[in-house]
């Protein structure tokens, strides 16, 4: 009876979490850096007297290269933690095969950091020691800290940060599609990507949880120093 008033209560009360931060991590690394690179690398070309076909070139040039490299690397990175979680898996098996009676101990000893004296964690101890794989997940989770990956994570990491990128990179290019003189292109390019950043900047803050206003401050303010610095630099080397 107590069981079916809990589902009950389950199903009456639907939380509403945000559970996508693995994917809106993985936009926020490609358009951040899509629209900061190329936008400074077109600042900089542009500093340096490029015709905007050259800058169109070496830009589109730069988001291929750019997308293929930061979506390896979300791969990677996220293969890196598949892999480190099937050791850790593994080497937390063999200590319940060889050791159960300290990885018990572990258990009661994570049970009392939580305020839950002796008498009430020692059956909860007892039940996992007859599940094992319950007791896997209990060590893996709550004495690790390592919650299972997605097997399809590496691909789905790597093809959002690239997509991200080419989204982010072709935003400050735009104008020199249209516009053939640079010194038009480049500011409308610049107003365009700060525009766009503070528009990324305020998504940004809002679903990480951060002042979205601040957010989108200090993003277009990254954006606009790192094309300023390009922009001078080419400046100054061409005198």
């Amino acid at each position: 009876m107590a069981g079916e008033l809990d589902k009950s209560l389950l199903n009456e009360h639907k939380e509403k979490h945000f559970t996508a931060g693995e994917v809106v991590r993985d936009i926020i690394i490609g358009v951040s850096d899509g629209l900061t690179v190329p936008f400074a690398l077109a600042a900089g070309l542009s500093g340096a007297n490029a015709s905007s076909a050259v800058i169109l070139t070496a830009g589109v040039a730069e988001v291929a290269a750019g997308a293929i490299s930061m979506g390896l690397g979300g791969y990677l990175a996220a293969k890196s933690e598949a892999d480190h979680y099937m050791r850790e898996l593994k080497r937390e098996q063999e200590e319940i095969i060889a050791v159960p009676d300290t990885e018990a101990a572990e258990v009661a000893d994570i049970l009392a950091d939580y305020g839950i004296l002796p008498h009430e964690y020692t059956p909860v101890v007892n039940a996992l020691r007859k599940n094992p794989k319950a007791w896997l997940d209990f060590m893996m989770k709550f004495e690790l800290g390592l919650e299972k990956p997605d097997p399809k994570r590496a691909f789905q990491s790597a093809f959002t940060i690239a997509i991200a990128y080419i989204v982010g990179g072709l935003v400050p290019l735009m104008p020199y599609m249209f516009i053939p003189t640079v010194t038009k292109a480049v500011l409308a390019s610049v107003v365009l990507t700060l525009m766009a950043l503070l528009i990324f900047g305020y998504a940004k803050g809002h679903f990480t949880g951060n002042r979205p206003f601040k957010s989108a401050f200090e993003t277009a303010l990254i954006g606009a120093l790192a094309s300023a610095a390009a922009f001078g630099m080419a400046k100054a080397i061409q005198g």
